[in-house]
């Protein structure tokens, strides 16, 4: 990857610059859909349904759980075919495969953590301190892009190879949207603990989404056991889809 440093740095930048061209608000449609999603789900929850939920400042506590969900699911669906939309320089040059996912992966992290910046700044001002587990945040978004990465080098070779896969993720994506910690957080749920572990635990992105809640949104470090599944996941899903797509890489030229 160091060695083709320059590659992978002329695809992040062209992504960046074609992702939104020709739009009249440019780079900006990254501010502007989550808080289109925050403006829609705030009336849904804080005034159509008012009580179901309950949290101070509702507005930055549903965009930190947007921010968190759409960087990770805009990742995957980019990353399924991010193969195919590479496929002429795949088939004329030798390089590491990993580069194409990784690097729609990381266009998705930069404009991530700017958005996320601006809201950290909001939330500080409105508590009126600065607390110490905002150092804690690069830690915990570092193990989110190597999540993310793990399981987009997994998506983006099996959609080369069977393309019902990027059809498929989508339609898992959306009820995955529902069963997250977004529009709530697990200790809400009180009448069924089973149901709260299982929304906490089961669901992979929900400790991600937790642990950057705290941090930004409460201004406290997240738990021991949050951390260890943190960096748990991350290497989980970074060993595994490394794995994967150098075992599978080797027809790439010839199926893109």
């Amino acid at each position: 990857m160091r060695r083709y440093r320059f590659l992978f740095e002329q695809l992040v930048r062209r992504e960046l610059r074609q992702k939104y061209q020709g739009s009249a608000l440019g780079l900006a449609w990254y501010v502007v859909n989550p808080l289109v999603l925050m403006g829609a789900y705030w009336l849904l929850f804080d005034r159509v349904l008012p009580g179901v939920v309950s949290h101070d400042d509702y507005p930055l506590f549903l965009m930190v759980g947007l921010l968190v969900w759409l960087f990770f699911s805009q990742s995957l669906l980019s990353a399924a075919a991010s193969l195919l939309d590479q496929g002429s320089l795949i088939r004329k040059a030798r390089f590491p495969r990993e580069i194409v996912p990784a690097a729609v992966v990381t266009v998705q992290l930069v404009t991530f953590v700017v958005v996320l910046v601006l809201v950290a700044a909001v939330t500080v001002a409105l508590r009126g301190t600065l607390d110490w587990p905002l150092l804690l945040l690069p830690l915990v978004l570092a193990a989110l892009y190597g999540f993310a990465l793990g399981l987009a080098l997994v998506v983006s070779v099996l959609h080369a190879y069977f393309r019902d896969v990027a059809p498929i993720l989508a339609a898992v994506l959306l009820p995955w949207f529902f069963l997250s910690p977004i529009f709530f957080d697990p200790t809400d749920i009180a009448r069924n603990g089973a149901y709260r572990d299982a929304l906490q635990w089961v669901n992979p992105v929900a400790p991600f989404i937790t642990a950057v809640r705290d941090v930004v949104y409460a201004g406290v470090a997240p738990g021991v056991d949050v951390l260890a599944y943190l960096a748990g996941a991350c290497a989980l899903a970074l060993v595994g889809g490394i794995a994967l797509f150098r075992r599978m890489e080797r027809e790439l030229a010839v199926v893109v």
